[in-house]
């Protein structure tokens, strides 16, 4: 799934469904349930339809009615700041984050066994 049509072609994935929504947002609107399934039903369809490598399926779906949007795709700056009135994005934190206790308990037992993964190169 892609949201960056131009990176998404850079890097070249094996295949990939393109959607031409803001960026954080690459698999649907928040509360939009029916619209999500539709979108990755369709995402998912390209693992029968596409046939050569690098292949991209566009899903042809549009954000809004209007391109407005696209005005100020990048209004959230920096972490913690405040978000302008259509910016629904979620705050880009520098720490991580767990969905649940026990996840966070797993990730911090991996590390100080040195088996996490992504600490390599990083200390």
């Amino acid at each position: 799934m892609s949201s960056a049509l131009s990176i998404t072609r850079s890097v070249a994935p094996p295949r990939s469904a393109f959607v031409d929504f803001p960026l954080g947002h690459t698999t649907g609107k928040k509360n939009a349930p029916k619209m999500q399934r539709s979108l990755l039903l369709d995402a998912l369809a390209g693992f029968t339809e596409l046939k050569e490598p690098g292949e991209i399926k566009s899903l042809g779906l549009r954000w809004s009615a209007d391109e407005s949007w696209r005005e100020n795709p990048m209004s959230r700056s920096k972490p913690g700041s405040e978000a302008t009135k259509d910016d629904s994005r979620t705050a880009r934190l520098d720490t991580p984050q767990y969905q649940y206790p026990a996840d966070r308990k797993e990730a911090e037992r991996l590390h100080e066994a040195g088996a996490c993964g992504s600490c390599v190169g990083a200390e």
